[in-house]
């Protein structure tokens, strides 16, 4: 008797190959899951040893896994394996849908979590892969993404517990239906010069969607600073604003803004971190020669200062 065993995705059983397909017209299929049995319309046995009783030619069976396909061996029967299906990019975001579900129906801690308790944490987690990009660390970034995608989760399945309710799903659908609007010249055949069109092309389109008054509409008052007037100035730029009516002058507030432009953020925050790395170098060397940073004067702080590179 030949044996074939067909491979299924765990997450989506129901997808099956054009070879699974033509696996599973060459004998009776069989398969120990009721549920899977009742998708495909096919006989449900009682595991290895209830499939190996059959007698055919040719039997099928649906759904094997390498534990199940060892015990046919091991019985010393020939196997041959057909890949069914597998999982698609982005399946294993399925594995987060249940485990969020299961997280707020039995944690104590996350059953008791709102949209208001969770703001600071969408906030940490945003600036923790923020910092993982500015160290390149790629490792980091993933772990840190997965913080922020955890984040989204959440706070879409809280969503599902309100007066108005929406998904995961929803967050999903809104945002792919967003993106082949604003890019036309991806999914509907508009021609563009270049990427300065394809920026003119989206703020035309955001602004109709929107139906915003000013060029400064949507920007959130609750930006970091920097980023904030770094966020007016490109806009305003970008709006053809001349570059004298932006706000200059001699007073702090002003000098910042002034120099609020080309990721002025990212660049006052590397200079804050490196000035931050030679203060702790110092201290480590102040503690290596048996000095307390904390009564340094300003001679032992020179004393100790690090060597610019």
């Amino acid at each position: 008797m030949r044996l074939v065993v067909i491979t299924l995705s765990a997450r989506l059983p129901g997808l099956l190959s054009g070879a699974g397909w033509e696996a599973l017209r060459s004998g009776p299929v069989y398969a120990a899951d009721p549920s899977v049995g009742a998708v495909f319309g096919v006989s449900v046995v009682d595991g290895a040893a209830g499939f190996l009783r059959q007698e055919h030619p040719v039997a099928v069976w649906l759904d094997g896994d390498e534990e199940f396909i060892a015990e046919l061996r091991a019985a010393g029967a020939s196997v041959e394996v057909v890949a069914g299906s597998a999982d698609p990019p982005g399946a294993r975001l399925l594995d987060l849908v249940g485990v969020m579900d299961r997280l707020r129906r039995e944690c104590p801690w996350d059953s008791q979590q709102t949209h208001e308790s969770l703001k600071s944490y969408l906030l940490e987690e945003a600036y923790e892969a923020y910092d993982a990009l500015q160290d390149g660390d790629p490792v980091a970034l993933r772990e840190e993404l997965g913080d922020v995608l955890f984040q989204v989760f959440f706070h879409s399945r809280l969503a599902e517990e309100s007066a108005d309710p929406w998904s995961v799903d929803d967050v999903a659908g809104d945002l792919v239906a967003k993106l082949v609007r604003r890019h036309p010249h991806v999914f509907d055949g508009l021609a563009v010069s270049g990427a300065d069109e394809v920026n003119a092309n989206w703020d035309s389109i955001k602004r109709a969607e929107k139906q915003r008054e000013s060029i400064f509409d949507g920007i959130p008052d609750s930006l970091p600073a920097l980023i904030l007037a770094e966020t007016l100035r490109r806009k305003a730029i970008r709006a053809g604003l001349p570059a004298d009516l932006l706000p200059a002058g001699d007073d702090p507030g002003r000098r910042l803004f002034g120099a609020a432009h080309d990721d002025a953020e990212s660049a006052l925050r590397a200079v804050a971190r490196e000035f931050a790395g030679r203060v702790r170098a110092a201290e480590c060397a102040a503690r290596a020669a048996g000095q307390d940073p904390s009564t340094m004067d300003a001679v032992r702080w020179r004393q100790f200062w690090p060597a610019t590179d």
